[in-house]
């Protein structure tokens, strides 16, 4: 069996691709740490984001759809209650409101609309994670609420 260099497979570092429709008080910018840009034929695009405050304007993930399946992850980040979210988001899936409050994750099957979320408390910072399975780019991806770098609103 020939020997592989795993290292063509490590990201060492994220990019910040993601560009928010509106400024956004409350986010750090979104990192990529998975794309076909960052390992050629990935063919997976995972973006990672930390909350840190009540996100200002509530609502900036609007309602869009994908041609790919998505798995969207909210986790909370105290290590001595990994359960517990530290904010309630409301989060629309195919038109049903859905309440996240605890670390959890949704499977989003490929062309249903979901958006928007709105946080409705904050209460400790928390990771929003999205893993899109097939999408290796961003324009496959194209996470809702966000724009192309260079293009206007």
């Amino acid at each position: 069996m020939p020997e592989i260099n795993y290292e063509k497979y490590f990201v060492k570092k994220p990019v910040y691709e993601v560009i928010p429709y509106e400024e956004v008080k409350g986010r750090h910018p979104s990192m990529t740490v998975m794309s076909n840009n960052l390992v050629p034929d990935c063919n997976n695009y995972v973006e990672i984001g930390w909350v840190i405050d009540m996100p200002d304007p509530p609502t900036h993930i609007y309602e869009h759809v994908h041609d790919y399946d998505e798995i969207v992850i909210h986790m909370g980040a105290d290590p001595d209650n990994r359960e517990e979210l530290g904010a309630e988001i409301e989060f629309v899936v195919g038109g049903q409101p859905l309440t996240i409050n605890k670390t959890s994750a949704v499977f989003v099957p490929r062309g249903v609309k979901h958006g928007p979320l709105t946080w409705k408390r904050f209460d400790k910072p928390h990771i929003e994670m999205a893993i899109m399975v097939g999408a290796g780019t961003l324009a496959e991806a194209d996470p809702g609420g966000h724009r192309e770098k260079g293009k206007e609103k």
